[in-house]
């Protein structure tokens, strides 16, 4: 079954301005979270490597919520985006 995009809104923390200093809040028509990073790496140089691994699997210092649930599939980014508004992609940060 084909699904229609979804006009989804892209959120960011201020941590990932460190590496993309103009990366802002977006409207984005998507289907699923792995074209949702080719649209933000076409803004954003690298963004994508940055975010997923060698093997399309998300980095362990990256966290992307689906609304206000934590995504569950981090090796494939299979999550349904069905009926999502917002998306939350955030680095996480260490340190005491």
């Amino acid at each position: 079954m084909i699904q229609n995009p979804t006009s989804i809104r892209l959120n960011f923390t201020y941590a990932l301005s460190r590496f993309y200093p103009n990366l802002r809040p977006m409207d984005v028509e998507a289907t699923s979270l792995s074209e949702i990073l080719d649209l933000i790496t076409q803004q954003h140089a690298g963004f994508r490597d940055y975010i997923v691994d060698e093997r399309g699997a998300l980095r362990k210092h990256v966290n992307i919520f689906l609304d206000d649930a934590l995504v569950q599939d981090r090796e494939t980014l299979s999550d349904s985006l069905a009926g999502v508004k917002e998306i939350f992609i955030m680095q996480a940060l260490s340190g005491g």
